[in-house]
């Protein structure tokens, strides 16, 4: 990978210093990347929720689909209880992420979306009056070093100039003196022009350096204009920064189920149930439920004991007198 000499590196990072003109405008754009910052913030809290919804509704499901197998299972005593907590569990876990669900949206996002309306004022035809004020601040601040700059770069192409010239004479000079075919006449003039080009080389010289000098007298000012413009972003930004840091601790506290105290109960509970299976238990319901413990009557000698017979009412012997009659017929 090639990389530029470090001359031109240099060059390059002095033409983006927050100092040359123009530059703080990216600066002045945090406004507006911090305010769209807020809404992707939203929206990628919102598609968890819904993420989270969409596992609680899954959990449901699940539970749903198998509890009356669970509850018909040929399984019985601890054993069952356990497979039927894990399905209790899962009902339980829906309506947490549920509740995580209803908090990245209604708490969070809310919040979040508050905050920005709070803090970023929008003109009537676009941008932020934040933005503005900052913009206006730098841009009033910069402008007399800006113009400065100008005269200065103004000045030094000037003497960048008139130096190339002096060395286009001083080359001439040297040229004419080792060439004999070059009359004395003509020497001297090349002379006179070389002579003429360095005093106006001097002059154009003493220039630039008056036009530096004000430059760097002023330079303290400047910077100490443009760091309080800066400061005050900075402070905005500040807030922004621990506003933000404060929301994302919030998502992490409703994401963050391991140390969540209800989703802990969840865990604990099943494990309780699963560590409580007990094999003799079972057994020995079955045993007696389904087994030789069961209770029967084992045979044994009984004696026989008449029937009593039952009066009949005066009803009942009519009903009788009747069906001897049809039954004589």
């Amino acid at each position: 990978m090639s990389t530029l000499p470090p001359e031109v590196a240099s060059e390059d990072a002095t033409k983006q210093s927050f100092w040359m003109p123009g530059n703080y405008q990216r600066t002045v754009k945090r406004t507006e990347d911090a305010f769209q910052a807020c809404n992707d913030i939203v929206l990628c809290f919102q598609e968890r929720a819904r993420v989270e919804r969409q596992y609680a509704q899954q959990l449901s499901e699940w539970s749903n689909k198998w509890k009356p197998l669970v509850d018909s299972s040929p399984l019985y005593g601890s054993l069952l209880t356990a497979w039927q907590c894990f399905l209790s569990s899962a009902d339980r876990l829906a309506a947490l992420h549920s509740s995580v669900c209803r908090s990245l949206v209604s708490e969070d996002g809310d919040r979040v979306r508050t905050w920005q309306k709070e803090s970023f004022h929008k003109k009537l035809f676009g941008g932020f009056k934040e933005s503005q004020d900052f913009g206006t601040g730098f841009a009033r601040a910069q402008k007399p070093w800006a113009k400065r700059l100008k005269k200065l770069d103004k000045a030094r192409s000037a003497f960048h100039k008139v130096q190339r010239k002096e060395q286009t004479a001083r080359d001439r000079e040297v040229h004419a003196k080792g060439n004999p075919d070059v009359a004395i006449e003509k020497q001297r003039k090349i002379q006179e022009e070389r002579e003429m080009a360095q005093q106006e080389t001097e002059k154009v010289r003493a220039r630039y350096e008056k036009v530096l000098e004000e430059v760097t007298r002023y330079a303290p000012r400047y910077m100490e204009e443009m760091e309080c413009i800066f400061d005050q972003s900075q402070e905005e930004e500040r807030k922004r920064i621990s506003f933000l840091k404060q929301a994302f601790l919030s998502v992490h506290r409703h994401l963050d189920v391991t140390n969540n105290e209800s989703v802990k109960a969840v865990y604990n509970e099943l494990h309780n149930t699963l560590m409580a299976i007990n094999e003799q238990d079972d057994l020995r319901w079955w045993k007696n439920t389904h087994g030789p413990g069961m209770p029967t009557d084992w045979p044994q000698f009984q004696e026989w004991t008449p029937e009593k017979k039952s009066k009949k009412g005066k009803k009942e012997k009519e009903v009788a007198s009747q069906q001897g009659t049809i039954e004589r017929r």
